[in-house]
């Protein structure tokens, strides 16, 4: 493996792990629910996505052939991620879990 393509799977991995540890940042440090809710759910998908690729790269380099393990685990990630959010943030909004006020279209109170 020649260093370039290391650099490009290096460079990968240090986004995803950059991304996923100010994901989880916001998840602890922000106010309500609502907020709470794009932390985890974007460091998710970008984070943890770029992370799976790195990986799938670099083992789909050492083998013949694409890994099949990650791109399916990138592949289902990126394709439950949003839609669970979404239905947490439905779920939310159905129980009328109050906001902090000051934050977008939550009344005052």
């Amino acid at each position: 493996m020649t260093w370039p393509l290391q650099l490009v799977i290096a460079a990968f991995l240090l986004v995803g792990a950059v991304v996923a540890l100010i994901g989880s940042w916001g998840l602890a440090k922000l106010p309500d629910f609502y907020t709470r809710l794009h932390g985890p759910t974007k460091a998710s998908t970008l984070g943890v996505g770029c992370t799976l690729i790195g990986s799938l790269l670099y083992f789909s380099l050492q083998q013949d052939g694409i890994s099949v393990q990650e791109a399916l685990v990138t592949i289902f990630l990126f394709a439950t991620a949003p839609v669970s959010a979404h239905m947490m943030g439905k779920a939310a909004l159905r129980r009328r879990l109050p906001g902090v006020a000051g934050t977008r279209n939550m009344p005052d109170r």
